[in-house]
Formats: C-alpha cells, sequence, structure tokens
C-alpha cells in the first residue's frame, strides 16, 4: 500500500487518480472510473468529485492501495 501525503483537508478522487500518474487526464479519470475497478474503503466509486480524507484508502483494480494521510 502507496502513502499519499495531502497538504489540504481533502482530495478530490479525480486528483488523487491524476497525482499518482494513474491517469493524465479528466477524460482518462473518467474512463477509468466508468470501468467500475476504483473502489473507496471497499465501495466501488464512479464519481470523479468524490471527496477523500486522511484514513481513506483507495483501491484501483489492479491491484494498487492508495492511503491518504495528512
Amino acid at each position: 500500500m502507496e502513502t499519499v501525503k495531502i497538504h489540504t483537508e481533502s482530495i478530490t478522487l479525480g486528483q488523487l487518480l491524476k497525482f499518482v500518474n494513474l491517469a493524465s487526464s479528466g477524460g482518462e479519470v473518467k474512463a477509468l472510473l466508468a470501468e467500475g475497478n476504483i473502489r473507496v474503503d471497499g465501495t466501488v466509486e464512479t464519481r470523479r468529485g468524490r471527496k477523500l480524507y486522511a484514513g481513506m484508502t483507495v483501491i484501483v483494480g489492479t491491484g494498487q492501495s492508495y492511503r491518504i494521510t495528512v
């Protein structure tokens, strides 16, 4: 599990996916989410604007996982 440190209260799911280089544009983020392979704290997420806070975990269908910290 990779740790992603943020310097604000929250980050959107779309921003996180771009930050960890899983997507380079909003269109790529949208396509990733449409596949249904992104889970936030165990639940499939399709909203790129989903707010992520410290302690939350994002799991990508490829097996990569990211833990948000501040």
